[in-house]
């Protein structure tokens, strides 16, 4: 369960260093969007994964 939470807050961190550096693109070269993509597919693990801890406890 640690390694979940320490997923989710990577992901949290991950997607609004991307947004920030996004905004700031519009005073320099963007380069946001690795991070914010990075943020994405680690809170798209991440739900998966709490699905199936769920689903693990159900059955």
């Amino acid at each position: 369960m640690k390694r979940l939470t320490v997923q989710l807050v990577m992901a949290i961190l991950l997607v609004v260093s991307g947004i920030v550096l996004l905004f700031s693109g519009f005073w320099v070269a963007p380069a946001g969007e690795i991070s914010t993509f990075a943020g994405a597919l680690f809170g798209v693990d991440y739900s998966y994964k709490i699905k199936q801890v769920k689903d693990e406890k159900e059955h």
